[in-house]
């Protein structure tokens, strides 16, 4: 006898709150277009909350489901101390996933995984897609084989793409095989920087339930240097690569309420002197 597959993902959206205990459901309309979003003004305490915490506390309401995100986490978000230790854990759930080469093709060779077991099981292993967008920007694997020359970038894409053809042919395979999986090739940059430049959209916008909903634009990315994307205002951490791919299959994100540090910046930056240089110095106060 066959045991009953499941799907991997959820149609429509995997990220619906099914609670709303605080009314935060409400349309924005922009022009002729309306927008379902979550109010965060619905919550007592929000006023006093740092943007990033009113980035993550419309996350949990957009995200309410009773069970892994309750009321109890929105109350307590919302009566945040910044002078008190962090003690209340929360689930946050990323609006997408950027990776890396080395952590992402991992991923998606166990997705495809998933897929074979499906199958196997007598399923429609087109139902298992990531359930957040995916992104993974080829860019740690790259070698430098030829420099100093004008055609140095071409040769080292024609090489590059002789050395792992066969791993190319997996990857593109997937990007059409998969729902919500983009591939950037090798030779558009750094992971870090393309996510800056080219996959942020600081507002996401996806149909769900026949409304189209806006909210901001959250990641998890497995590159330490991920939280550069928070300068345009978009959340992001980076993570391990179990993690990201949890984060691909829908699991929300655990943690502590997390601290806040602010740092107001005055006067300018003296000649000779670089927005790194701030940056190095303000980390080491």
């Amino acid at each position: 006898m066959e045991a009953p597959v499941a799907p991997i993902r959820i149609e429509g959206d995997g990220f619906v709150s099914t609670v709303n205990s605080f009314g935060a459901q409400s349309t924005l309309t922009v022009g002729s277009t309306d927008y379902e979003i979550f109010r965060i003004d619905t919550v007592p305490g929000f006023d006093k909350l740092p943007f990033s915490l009113k980035v993550l506390l419309e996350n949990l309401l957009r995200t309410e489901d009773g069970a892994n995100v309750t009321k109890a986490q929105i109350e307590a978000l919302g009566s945040w101390d910044a002078a008190a230790e962090p003690n209340t854990e929360i689930q946050f759930t990323p609006a997408r996933v950027v990776m890396q080469d080395f952590t992402g093709v991992p991923c998606i060779v166990d997705l495809a995984t998933m897929r074979e077991a499906v199958t196997a099981l007598g399923g429609d292993p087109k139902r298992v897609n990531p359930l957040a967008p995916a992104e993974m920007v080829i860019d740690h694997s790259v070698q430098i084989d030829a420099f100093g020359n004008a055609g140095a970038l071409e040769r080292n894409m024609e090489i590059e793409y002789q050395r792992n053809g066969e791993r190319y042919q997996f990857l593109r395979w997937g990007q059409t095989a998969f729902d919500d999986f983009k591939v950037v090739p090798p030779g558009t940059g750094i992971v870090h920087q393309v996510n800056i430049e080219y996959l942020a959209r600081t507002i996401m916008t996806r149909e769900v339930d026949g409304k189209l909903r806006a909210y901001p634009d959250t990641c998890v990315g497995t590159d330490s240097h991920t939280t550069m994307v928070n300068g345009l205002g978009v959340l992001g951490w980076g993570v391990g690569g179990i993690e990201a791919e949890a984060a691909m299959l829908g699991q929300p994100v655990s943690m502590l309420i997390p601290r806040v540090v602010g740092f107001k910046l005055s006067g300018s930056i003296p000649a000779g002197a670089t927005a790194t240089d701030v940056v190095l110095t303000i980390t080491e106060m």
